[in-house]
């Protein structure tokens, strides 16, 4: 083995096996490249890395595959070298906005304000959602904007610009806010309807706040579940309004005369 190549060391697994890591140091920065079978591998890593740190013609956009250096990896060290802010996920910073990088072609946008937030959680990816791993939870990451994970695309919530990866605050338009809660129009007035399903779908009333809707919705669950019907209903949560006012809304609150006979009839 060559003695002394510049950026890798050896190492042994867990499992005894020898391998190879490759680092670099940039700008007072000690940055891990990752581990590599051999040296030769390991090397080509630490000479791309300091070709990437040194020439800034290079952009995201000129990453090949297969590379040694991984394209998360490629991701932090131009945004590095531009920023001046090494962060260890796929995230290049703009002005403020950021980029986080699922791949070369899946790029989700953010405010800057959630920086923070995303450079210490991964983002992952199941189906056409987005999750985040939070305190050993893998948590969707539209709720952070108010967004409940039932919510379904163009009923509840829409992106303004058709742009589904552009998530920063201004490209969110929230409809409904709350389970079984829909905003209609009836008769020309913007109106919100609360429904729940029980064998089908039935309508507890039309109230003219969202969150008396919600409520409305939250009443029904209670009155069907003391009637024995033990369905897994999910309640909705009001941050706006104090329990006190929750209780006095919820007392008031009317609901259709379906739901009460449905209740009666099968209890």
């Amino acid at each position: 083995m060559q003695k002394n190549i510049p950026g890798v060391y050896a190492s042994t697994k867990k499992s005894g096996s020898p391998y190879f890591r490759s680092s670099i140091t940039f700008k007072g920065k000690h940055i891990s490249l990752g581990g590599f079978d051999n040296e030769t591998d390991a090397h080509r890593a630490y000479l791309q890395a300091r070709l990437l740190l040194k020439d800034r013609e290079r952009t995201i956009l000129d990453y090949k595959s297969p590379s040694p250096l991984s394209f998360e990896k490629w991701v932090c060290l131009i945004n590095f070298r531009d920023n001046g802010i090494y962060i260890s996920n796929p995230i290049y910073i703009m002005r403020r906005m950021f980029l986080y990088y699922l791949s070369p072609t899946e790029i989700l946008k953010f405010d800057a304000d959630e920086l923070f937030f995303y450079s210490s959680h991964k983002i992952m990816r199941r189906g056409k959602h987005f999750f985040a791993a939070d305190y050993g939870l893998q948590v969707n990451i539209l709720n952070r904007y108010g967004i409940r994970s039932y919510a379904v695309p163009g009923r509840d919530y829409v992106f303004a610009n058709g742009d589904e990866l552009d998530l920063r605050s201004s490209n969110l338009k929230i409809i409904n806010r709350y389970m079984g809660v829909m905003r209609k129009t009836v008769n020309n007035r913007i109106c919100y309807r609360s429904r729940i399903h029980i064998k089908g779908n039935f309508i507890i009333g039309d109230y003219d706040t969202e969150e008396k809707a919600a409520i409305a919705y939250n009443k029904a669950v209670d009155i069907l579940k003391a009637k024995g019907i033990n369905k897994n209903y999910t309640r909705n949560y009001i941050e706006n309004l104090s329990k006190d006012e929750y209780r006095e809304i919820y007392e008031r609150i009317n609901i259709s005369e379906k739901i009460l006979r449905y209740a009666q009839d099968d209890s």
